[in-house]
């Protein structure tokens, strides 16, 4: 059974993980008989959302416990992963991935990723171990990789200048496509990037999953 680690950011699209994207890939991963274990940074979020409203909140929220909400509290601190342990990783989007396993958000080229994950990623890769990045997770592998590798989020113009000017070959992508840097086993999915729905997210992610799976052979 292959043992995939999949990292979150929180609970919710404006401030954590896009919840459809992770729920999406659990299931994925679950119908080919994997076996997934969650993991999480334990730290405070960047900030906390309304998603009513939109607004921002006075508040305090912790990475690690919200992510816990989506998992049914079956997850670890990021801290705890072991490459050595996981035959492959998947970062879903949401504004997470660029708040709190980065600072893509708010500094876009400039930005620094979660040295947690960064140290996670590069010992997966240099395992020969492939990666999949969902929606806007992948804008973070430019700062991961000090190589040139293919990727997408989607067709966001303004996003894929900050991509290249960061260093990575952006290939543009439909919402039901994934993009395979087979050399580097690293695959990456618009989803809700470009979806409209949920069942238009679950069609790439779907897909994203199956290659990653393959690529662990």
């Amino acid at each position: 059974m292959k043992k995939i680690g999949v990292v979150l950011s929180g609970c919710g699209v404006y401030d954590g993980s896009e919840i459809h994207e992770a729920v999406l890939t659990l299931l994925a991963l679950s119908r080919h008989g994997a076996e997934v274990v969650c993991f999480a940074p334990d730290k405070n979020q960047a900030d906390v959302i309304n998603h009513l409203t939109g607004e921002p909140m006075a508040e305090t929220r912790n990475v690690l416990t919200e992510a816990a909400r989506i998992v049914r509290g079956d997850i670890r601190p990021l801290k705890e992963a072991d490459a050595s342990a996981l035959d492959a990783l998947i970062v879903p989007g949401g504004f997470g991935a660029a708040k709190n396993l980065s600072n893509f958000a708010s500094q876009g080229a400039e930005c620094r990723v979660e040295p947690e994950l960064k140290a996670l990623s590069l010992a997966m890769h240099a395992a020969g171990k492939p990666l999949g990045f969902i929606c806007i997770a992948p804008a973070m592998l430019p700062k991961i990789f000090d190589f040139p590798l293919r990727l997408t989020i989607g067709t966001d113009i303004d996003t894929a200048e900050v991509i290249e000017e960061m260093g990575g070959e952006h290939v543009p992508c439909p919402v039901d496509d994934i993009v395979v840097d087979e050399d580097n086993k690293i695959v990456t999915t618009p989803a809700y990037m470009l979806a409209q729905n949920i069942a238009e997210a679950a069609v790439g992610i779907d897909k994203l999953v199956d290659r990653v799976l393959v690529l662990t052979e």
